[in-house]
């Protein structure tokens, strides 16, 4: 496996669900949508780090604006190097985090309270099969591997965490030997340090990859029928499908605390589009202007500011901020 995301090549992240945290899940049928969804009405923004400005990606934003991203494609030669950006965004602004001794760093999610995580490699391969283990840093002292407890690992090994809220649980996944992969959430406390399963009813395969402070959990699966589609399931252990209207696949890759879902969904033309969803309002399309048909939206903070990656004209990955152009009734 490519260590740089599964999307930035499919477009495609693992993401599981909270039923063995919270309970058994009560399926619920598909979230219902806009039978056309219309463009959203933000503003906005590229950012790209001068390390390597043909390549960034940002993944995730908290509630004072800090984004936690990366720079550098993962090919051989042009591994991938962690940050985090703090407002006002400029160079002088961006944050280099890297885990000690690594090849590859990225740095996928963050919350208010200085806790970050992502994942690392030893290696920059040029198959691209790297090794990626899981980590968290708190407050900048020194970071600590998660790796899922299991004797049916991937070779080489696959662990991601993706997302942390503010009490300090992470979400994310590992792939076993045969390739499917297996949402987790880690409780990142000193004291505990405890794994939960993160399951979605009839998936074969599961990637759990936001959490927000209420503990519900948002993130995409394989279905019996092969198919990607995306869910939320609640602290409570209520699972909504989510399947954009036509897409082919849909992959959810943020979560706010007013429960609107943001990700990535891909046409049957291979077009992928960001977008957001609410319980209220459905899906929405969001597509930086720079790059339509290459959207991929993957964080949200609770003011609905979205962060991202589109591909330009030019063929680069660049890093996106999408603000709402003004306030937004979404509930």
């Amino acid at each position: 496996m490519s260590f740089t995301h599964v999307y930035t090549r499919a477009r495609a992240f693992v993401l599981a669900a909270f039923a063995s945290l919270l309970g058994a899940a009560a399926l619920a049928g598909p979230a219902l949508a806009t039978p056309q969804p219309m463009p959203a009405p933000y503003s906005f923004t590229t950012l790209d780090n001068a390390g390597d400005p043909t390549f960034n990606q940002l993944l995730g934003i908290n509630q004072s604006g800090t984004i936690a991203g990366y720079f550098g494609s993962g090919a051989a030669g042009h591994p991938n190097k962690g940050y985090l950006l703090s407002p006002p965004y400029g160079q002088a602004n961006y944050l280099a985090e890297n885990f000690p001794g690594s090849t590859q760093t990225q740095v996928t999610g963050l919350n208010d309270h200085g806790v970050t995580v992502g994942f690392w490699s030893p290696d920059n391969n040029a198959n691209n099969m790297n090794a990626n283990l899981g980590f968290y840093e708190v407050n900048g002292h020194k970071p600590h591997t998660v790796m899922f407890p299991t004797d049916d690992n991937s070779t080489p090994p696959v662990d991601q965490l993706l997302g942390v809220n503010d009490r300090d649980v992470a979400v994310g996944f590992y792939t076993d030997g045969e390739g499917n992969s297996h949402g987790f959430t880690y409780s990142i406390d000193r004291h505990r340090h405890r794994f939960r399963e993160v399951t979605v009813s009839g998936a074969t395969s599961v990637t759990a990859a936001a959490i927000n402070n209420r503990d519900d959990i948002a993130g995409f699966d394989t279905n019996a029928a092969g198919t990607t589609e995306s869910f939320l399931l609640s602290r409570w252990g209520n699972e909504t499908t989510l399947a954009f209207p036509g897409a082919t696949s849909t992959q959810a890759l943020g979560v706010n605390d007013n429960d609107e879902v943001v990700g990535v969904y891909t046409n049957p033309d291979m077009t992928m589009h960001g977008f957001t969803w609410t319980p209220r309002r459905g899906f929405t399309t969001v597509d930086d202007p720079h790059g339509i048909g290459s959207t991929t939206v993957n964080g949200v903070n609770d003011q609905g500011v979205l962060v991202g990656f589109y591909t330009d004209a030019a063929g680069n990955t660049d890093g996106m901020v999408a603000t709402p152009q003004q306030s937004r009734n979404q509930h």
